[in-house]
């Protein structure tokens, strides 16, 4: 069965659409009939709990790639700690692993306290800090 044509039966069923007789012919979502439209539904069904289960595989394997702190809020004192990091000279490499959390969330933060460029964080090849404190480095 096709994706599409699962996604249109699970539609309809869902929108109270799906007309399933015993020992009927059932209108199904696409518009044709079926000899047996149960069957397409349980194909339907399987097809729509392997896209859920890859999902939810694909999102572990996500997250398990990601930092510890990747995507959790900053408290004010990661915050001050980022911050006179990052003054001291510390590079954004550097700041992500002391704070685990990804390059980008250590730019989008520093860039929120106006310690980087933005234009600059978010190509993210070679990061060069362009602020009225630091020189970009050449």
């Amino acid at each position: 069965m096709d994706d599409t044509i699962a996604a249109q039966i699970l539609r309809t069923l869902a929108a109270g659409e799906l007309e399933i007789g015993a020992g009927a012919e059932a209108v199904v979502a696409s518009g044709g009939t079926a000899s047996d439209p149960v069957v397409d539904l349980k194909r339907a069904l399987f097809m729509a709990v392997d896209a859920l289960e890859q999902r939810t595989r694909l999102a572990v394997r996500r997250q398990s790639t990601l930092p510890r702190n990747a995507g959790k809020p900053w408290t004010a004192t990661e915050d001050d700690e980022l911050l006179r990091q990052f003054d001291s000279g510390l590079a954004v490499e550097a700041l992500a692993a002391a704070h685990e959390r990804t390059r980008a969330g250590i730019e989008a933060r520093l860039v929120k306290h106006g310690r980087l460029d933005e234009r600059a964080a978010r190509g993210g090849h070679g990061l060069r800090y362009a602020t009225k404190d630091r020189a970009p480095a050449g």
